[in-house]
């Protein structure tokens, strides 16, 4: 098949919305489909089936933003677009901002057969606002993406059933969904890697993702400033973000200075093989790949009992979950697994069984299955339609 897939966040693959979406170009095009891609990465004009549409211009201070996190963010072109789906079987939709909703539109008036990923909360945009507490505010965002993109698409790919159930109560409708996680690579895996010398006698513990208010980096930084054990914790914060220069201030008075850094994806998984163990402490987070590959590297995971997150599913049991942005309290937790490093042995154990479950080539499999079937439909609802005319036609 010929499979366009229409992408509003693309660039490096440091974030889940473009990991997400190469892992699936990559797969399909393993499965020998012709695979279109449209976005507005402006130095892929080149490339045989890319589509550039326009970047959208938000001003000086946030352009510049949006270029340091290394995305683009496209701007709507029906040319461009047209000329994408001219000739697709199947149109997947990865995000429903500008360029989905648009291209959702076109596909339709085209008559082809659609797919969209979920992989955006209300609260991701919300938090910017801070009013990502307030139900109403991310209930009309779920709806606005419902009446704008989801209600017109055959097929849903929600990563995990949390963020199914979430936007299903807030639309108040039932949609054609599909549970599959974005899974984890065949590289990312335990390995036997050892603690660089300058850390060696220091426990290391990891976190990583976008410094941003909902995944609540300060709430590991406090931790630690509470932690029995402070003077010999090493903080890692693997990311970038805006919230940079605030973190690396509130992280001042600790004893032992966090390494801030936004590491390559083979050296993000060296450093989950040799810390001592990972912690996630997002309070808004759709999936949580970073906690996933965490778990396929057989540490030991913490994770916030946040409502808005669907991590707290991962843990092994409640010894691995603290409070939401409760500091105090991820510090009792921490300094319980630094004080029984016999039974962490035993619970990293646990955790790397669990993390079959999300191996990243049966997962993409799931998903050409799910466009397969949404094809099929298409095709059954058009016949359908055209014998229902024929028949107006005859009598």
């Amino acid at each position: 098949m010929t499979i366009t897939v229409v992408c509003d966040v693309l660039g490096e693959e440091n974030n889940g919305q473009t990991i997400a979406a190469m892992n699936l170009i990559r797969f399909l095009k393993a499965q020998g489909h012709t695979v279109r891609v449209l976005c507005a990465d402006q130095d892929k004009k080149e490339l045989e089936n890319y589509y550039i549409v326009p970047n959208y211009d938000f001003g000086k201070m946030l352009n510049a933003y949006v270029h340091r996190v290394g995305v683009t963010l496209a701007k709507p072109d029906t040319d461009v677009i047209k000329k994408a789906f001219v000739g697709a079987d199947h149109v997947h939709i990865m995000t429903p901002l500008g360029l989905g909703i648009a291209s959702v539109k076109i596909a339709n008036e085209m008559n082809l057969p659609i797919t969209a990923g979920f992989h955006m909360q209300a609260e991701n945009l919300t938090s910017y606002f801070k009013v990502n507490k307030i139900k109403p505010i991310n209930t009309l965002v779920y709806k606005y993406i419902y009446n704008h993109l989801y209600k017109f698409v055959g097929g849903i790919h929600y990563p995990t059933k949390f963020i199914r159930n979430t936007f299903e109560s807030r639309i108040k409708t039932v949609t054609p969904g599909y549970v599959i996680s974005n899974g984890v690579h065949s590289y990312v895996k335990k390995r036997d890697i050892e603690k660089p010398e300058e850390l060696k006698d220091k426990i290391v513990i990891l976190t990583t993702g976008r410094y941003a208010r909902e995944k609540s980096q300060d709430t590991l930084i406090n931790a630690v400033k509470y932690s029995k054990y402070k003077d010999r914790i090493q903080l890692i914060l693997g990311g970038q973000g805006l919230k940079e220069k605030k973190y690396k201030k509130l992280a001042q008075k600790l004893p032992i200075a966090p390494i801030f850094k936004l590491f390559s994806r083979t050296d993000i998984i060296d450093v989950l093989n040799y810390c001592d163990f990972y912690v996630h402490p997002a309070e808004v987070e759709l999936e949580g790949i970073a906690c996933l590959e965490a778990i396929a590297c057989g540490k030991l995971t913490i994770v916030s009992d946040s409502k808005g997150s669907a991590t707290k599913d991962f843990a092994v049991d409640e010894k691995c979950i603290f409070s939401n942005r409760n500091p105090k309290d991820l510090a009792r937790v921490i300094d319980y697994w630094i004080e029984h490093e016999k039974e962490r042995k035993e619970y990293e154990q646990k955790y790397l069984k669990s993390s079959v479950t999300y191996s990243q080539d049966e997962c993409m499999k799931k998903m050409e299955q799910m466009i397969f079937e949404v094809v099929d439909k298409k095709k059954k609802e058009l016949e359908s339609k055209k014998s229902i005319a024929n028949q107006s036609e005859n009598q």
